[in-house]
């Protein structure tokens, strides 16, 4: 790897390094209740987050018990906190189980007693328990629907909130009248945290005739029943959401690679960090600032690094192979044209960038050489929607594994 190659990966690595919960459940805690305190949770990082709780509230001298659901592969050994894997994007039946253990957790909880909720990206689909007359099957077809739809993430969790008995607040109703604490790793744009792993625990009254408006938009057919279940399954009004802390943001991760760029003699640029919209799109778009930072000077004069965060989608009509930060990517080098002094790197922050092995890709000015050579056409593998494949072959892919975490997008585009 180059010299930029490797301080890309080293900004990567500070933006992890602080959407990680280790030591931020400090200042945090409640009090101790008279009762049981129970520990819930689904996401990503659910098991990391209930491992650091665990210790954070063995400090203050409290015991807890309880279960949290994540990703196939992202367990961590924890004191008292039971860890089920489960999957992602789809929903399977391990999760559909644990979601309706946490449900019946959250039922058993009296008015002496503390639950604690643990929240990160990836919960949507983990804690996956269907409205009364929906199937497991049916939520499934749903899911890979709106995943092949192009829809923005918060558009999906409406939906997905629409057809749960959990989330939208329904884990809240639950808990009550017990004492509920919620703390949140944010992967969506805007830290909302009803968007926030569908907001299990944040009341949210959805109209459902907006919910059909989403999929009409998208062309997503559902049957009847689906429909019916949909209108009939609104949130109480007498729902409250307890206290709310948020531990990691997207903006947090910038802020921590920001200052990581300085180490480094680069002034950092934070273009925003809940950019969405197409994936390619947000390529051409960033590859047009990079050149004006290279001609110009404008917005900010180079060495430099201009860093974004959010979420991008991809309308799929290729193999679907490449994931939404190596699309980008791809189409950011493609515009660049292998222009020198430019370096990107684009990855997820959960490590997992679509349904491969990889958190995303980087590129430099040799690729476009190392492609000639290879007989690599870029602009056919962006066709078909396989940046991994392309990014495969000219050895630019970036393999992490489960980082524990998720705040989604990470883009750091270096500039000479």
């Amino acid at each position: 790897m180059t010299d930029d190659a490797l301080i890309l990966r080293a900004l990567f690595d500070a933006a992890l390094e602080a959407a990680l919960p280790d030591g931020k459940f400090d200042g945090r805690l409640p009090s101790r209740p008279k009762g049981r305190t129970i520990v819930l949770g689904a996401g990503k990082a659910s098991a990391r987050m209930a491992a650091a709780f665990e210790e954070a509230w063995a400090k203050a001298g409290g015991i807890c018990e309880g279960v949290v659901v994540t990703r196939y592969g992202h367990a961590v050994p924890t004191r008292s906190v039971e860890v089920v894997e489960a999957a992602h994007p789809v929903p399977d039946e391990a999760g559909l189980k644990a979601a309706r253990r946490i449900l019946a957790l959250a039922r058993e909880a009296g008015p002496d007693d503390l639950v604690v909720c643990l929240v990160s990206g990836g919960a949507s689909a983990l804690l996956s328990l269907p409205a009364e007359g929906v199937t497991l099957a049916d939520k499934q077809a749903l899911n890979r629907a709106l995943l092949k739809s192009g829809a923005p993430i918060g558009e999906m969790n409406l939906v997905r909130k629409s057809l749960s008995a959990i989330k939208g607040g329904r884990l809240a109703a639950a808990v009550a009248p017990a004492q509920l604490v919620t703390y949140l790793i944010s992967d969506v744009p805007g830290d909302d945290p009803s968007s926030i792993g569908s907001g299990p625990t944040i009341p949210e009254r959805v109209d459902p005739r907006s919910v059909l408006a989403i999929l009409g938009r998208y062309d997503i057919d559902v049957p009847p029943h689906m429909t019916k279940a949909i209108q009939a399954n609104v949130v109480g009004n007498s729902a409250e959401g307890g206290t709310v802390h948020m531990l990691a943001t997207p903006k947090m991760a910038l802020d921590a690679a920001a200052s990581k760029a300085r180490e480094f003699g680069l002034v950092p640029l934070i273009l925003g960090d809940a950019i969405e919209g197409e994936a390619r799109e947000a390529g051409r778009v960033m590859a047009g600032i990079a050149r004006s930072v290279k001609q110009h000077g404008e917005p900010v004069s180079a060495p430099c690094v201009l860093l974004s965060g959010g979420e991008t989608t991809v309308t799929v009509r290729g193999s679907g192979r490449g994931g939404r930060n190596a699309e980008f990517l791809l189409s950011l080098a493609m515009a660049l044209r292998g222009e020198a002094g430019l370096s990107a790197i684009a990855c997820d922050t959960d490590g997992i960038d679509g349904s491969e092995d990889n958190a995303g890709a980087w590129f430099d000015q040799a690729m476009f050489a190392a492609a000639h050579e290879q007989g690599v056409d870029l602009a056919e593998y962006l066709a078909d929607n396989d940046a991994y494949a392309a990014f495969a072959q000219l050895d630019r892919l970036v393999v992490t594994g489960p980082t524990l975490t998720n705040v989604n997008d990470f883009r750091a585009i270096l500039v000479r």
